[in-house]
């Protein structure tokens, strides 16, 4: 049989190619077999074929030492059939060598057989590759071993990670955002590549990379190979196949619930190994000479509140003394009260008592309520963890500017005049500054120079005066002065000629306006221009009667309108000096009426009841706003230059500045005064302002006030002056700013008229 195969392959093989390949050197092998390869190259050199052009017999190999089949047969009956399947397979092979050959195409470099040192065996060594070979991307490995690693740790070196030899792999260079855009513009291609963050550059997708993506975009699975259409495999159904379902009709085995006699047998194994000490259940631990360290700090701290602690009892007093002094002691009666009252209401739990040696004191009857219930308290009374904030007291002190860079200021007196120990309840300082009438309870009014104290004129009446107020306009020269139920025009001696004239013309016209169409309650008395004298008032309006005198005259800024304030029906009158004509502006004013006051640049007035300032818009004749102090009872206000901000002093020693445009609540409420205040009074010109009070003194503040409506006004304390005496528990009355200058002229309860100067 042997040698019919072989006789077999040996036809077979002339059909092939008459090539021959070389024959391995003989040291190679243990034994000679005879074993000859074909390849391609033996058609080129034809010197080892035959001259009879037949191919050597191969020899006999025993297959049998090959094969692990246990259906193997020794009498060789199959071996017809598997000859007959080896000469198919070697007529495909021979048919396949024919067409085409691997080394013809030139995909795998040719390979040289050399013998290797270690082993002595023959082996093939296939030539260097090149690394700069054409080939696809994907299939290179990264020049980048790094691992996986955050990359962000190279972010500030120059290279990216190192290659397979140990060296740099350097950062490659990258453009700006202009690049990147250039580049897919001229690059087709451009959107299939990604960054990769290991080697810091775009690398080329695959086109399996590519469908994936295209799958995933589209919702599709990105397996290709998937099929969703694929045949239902019916894995429960079938014949042979009821038996593996996880549910079973079947009763429950016996083993179920009879104890187990394996599980028996290693217990009791385990039981007797206990029993002879070869098992110890508690191995007690050996206690380590060396200490224990461990980390105190890496443990997170807890966010947890720290248990608060128990409030401690209060300590023991003298009645608690077993010998307390005789006044703690109580008397029979105050034992028989204290018998008398409930326990709840009691103020002590217990009598004080006197022993004569502190081992005659018996147990304390209420030591065990007394503990139970405090063990009450500490478990259900709440308690609350009050942090005491650790805060500088210098530090809530607002940083003001130093009163020495705020000058000028009045800082002292210059001058004094006296006014007989009468009352001076109010001042007036002429538009010039040059000169000041003051008026006491006496009904004395006075008219002195400022600069030396010098008086000029002296007008006695029969009441007391109630206000005096000049006229604010600088062509003439008078003011009004407010006794009983008459107001009273007068205007001061010396004047030049185009003053008096103009003065004169303005109280006494030559020929008077005619009478208003509504007939008014007040009535205007006018001495002729020709007959009229510094002595006697050239003009006098009687108000309806009233039990006090006007308590306040207030001009209107150009000098023709006069508001006049009076208690009782009398109420608030504005009086118009061009047309001697008098109205009531209110008809009903919820609260009496303390104070009036005219804007200083809007037809605006304000309205002070004993609580409130409203503001009222003359023009339109509507209330604008309520502002709401919170002062039990005003006492005096005045508006600033600006006509954006108002002060508003109380008897309750308040002063409230209020932000117009801001709020209707006060901006700042000021307390430096001890007593209630009785003035206050802004400077026309310079950023000052002033208060006075019951207390005798004189507050003088900075008060500044920026155009930028995002800046707070800045007010600054900066002297305190004291020079009037308290008498009757009166102090300064009034204070006037002279307009000109920074000097304040304050009169007082003493009957004293004084003028400070910077």
């Amino acid at each position: 049989m042997a040698a019919a195969d072989v006789e077999r392959h040996s036809k077979k093989r002339k059909a092939a190619p008459e090539e021959e390949a070389p024959a391995p050197p003989p040291a190679a092998f243990p034994q000679d077999v005879g074993l000859e390869m074909g390849s391609e190259d033996e058609g080129e050199d034809g010197g080892d074929v035959s001259d009879d052009g037949v191919v050597d017999h191969f020899p006999e190999i025993d297959t049998r030492s090959d094969t692990e089949d246990e259906d193997y047969t020794e009498d060789g009956e199959d071996e017809p059939d598997e000859s007959e399947e080896d000469e198919e397979e070697d007529e495909e092979d021979g048919e396949s060598s024919e067409e085409t050959s691997d080394d013809d195409l030139g995909i795998f470099p040719k390979a040289k057989t050399v013998i290797s040192d270690i082993t002595g065996q023959p082996k093939r060594v296939y030539p260097d590759i090149e690394p700069d070979y054409d080939s696809d991307s994907s299939t290179e490995d990264t020049p980048n071993r790094v691992g996986d690693i955050p990359m962000h740790w190279y972010d500030d070196l120059p290279h990216v990670g190192y290659d397979i030899n140990g060296k740099k792999v350097l950062r490659p260079a990258r453009g700006d955002e202009l690049d990147k855009f250039l580049k897919t513009v001229e690059d087709p291609e451009a959107w299939t590549s990604a960054f990769d963050k290991n080697l810091q550059m775009d690398k080329p997708l695959s086109p399996e990379e590519l469908d994936i993506i295209r799958r995933l975009q589209q919702g599709e699975n990105p397996d290709a190979s998937y099929d969703p259409y694929e045949p239902t495999v019916e894995w429960f159904t079938g014949k042979g196949k009821e038996e593996i379902m996880p549910l079973s009709a079947a009763p429950e085995p016996k083993r179920r619930w009879i104890p187990s006699k394996w599980e028996k047998q290693k217990v009791m194994k385990i039981v007797r190994a206990i029993r002879q000490g070869r098992i110890l259940p508690n191995k007690p631990k050996t206690a380590s000479t060396q200490p224990q360290f461990y980390p105190i700090w890496n443990d997170e701290p807890s966010s947890a509140p720290a248990p608060l602690p128990a409030p401690k009892p209060r300590l023991p007093g003298h009645a608690e003394s077993y010998n307390p002094p005789e006044e703690y002691l109580p008397t029979q009666e105050e034992r028989e009260k204290w018998e008398a009252t409930e326990p709840e209401d009691r103020e002590r739990d217990f009598l004080p008592q006197k022993y004569a040696a502190l081992r005659l004191v018996p147990a304390y009857d209420q030591f065990i309520k007394e503990r139970f219930n405090r063990q009450l308290d500490l478990y259900l009374a709440p308690r609350v963890h009050r942090v005491k904030l650790q805060i500088d007291p210098e530090s809530l002190i607002p940083k003001l500017p130093s009163p020495s860079s705020l000058k000028p200021f009045p800082v002292y007196k210059s001058l004094q005049v006296a006014h007989e120990g009468r009352r001076v309840r109010t001042v007036s300082v002429s538009p010039d500054g040059g000169w000041v009438v003051t008026g006491d309870e006496g009904g004395v009014l006075r008219l002195w120079e400022v600069m030396v104290g010098k008086e000029v004129k002296r007008w006695t009446f029969k009441s007391k005066i109630g206000a005096v107020e000049w006229c604010p306009r600088t062509d003439v020269s008078f003011f009004a002065v407010a006794i009983e139920d008459r107001i009273h025009f007068l205007f001061p001696p010396n004047l030049p000629a185009a003053i008096l004239a103009a003065t004169q013309h303005a109280l006494s016209p030559a020929n008077l306006p005619p009478p208003p169409a509504v007939p008014s309650p007040v009535k205007w008395v006018s001495v002729p221009a020709a007959q009229s004298s510094t002595d006697a008032p050239i003009l006098s309006l009687h108000l309806p009667s009233s039990p006090e005198p006007p308590k306040q005259l207030v001009w209107h800024r150009k000098g023709d309108y006069l508001a006049s304030v009076s208690e009782g029906q009398a109420g608030v009158w504005m009086h118009q000096v061009s047309r001697r004509h008098s109205q009531a502006p209110f008809k009903k004013i919820k609260g009496a009426v303390q104070l009036v006051l005219f804007h200083p640049s809007k037809p605006h007035f304000f309205v002070a009841t004993q609580r409130y300032v409203r503001m009222y818009n003359l023009a339109e004749q509507k209330l604008l706003k309520t502002l709401t102090p919170g002062i039990r009872w005003i006492s005096s206000m005045d508006v600033h230059p600006s006509g954006d901000h108002l002060i508003v002093g109380g008897y309750d020693r308040k002063l409230c500045w209020f932000d117009l445009e801001l709020s209707d609540k006060p901006y700042k409420i000021l307390r430096y005064h001890s007593r209630a205040l009785r003035s206050v009074h802004f400077h026309p010109t310079y950023p000052l302002f002033a208060s006075s009070s019951d207390d005798g003194s004189i507050q003088v503040f900075h008060a500044r006030v920026y155009n930028d409506l995002m800046t707070n006004p800045l007010i600054v304390p900066l002297k305190i002056l004291r020079g009037h005496e308290v008498k009757e528990g009166l102090g300064v009355f009034a204070v006037r700013w002279v307009p000109r200058q920074p000097w304040l002229v304050s009169a007082g309860a003493d009957g004293q008229v004084s003028v400070w100067c910077s």
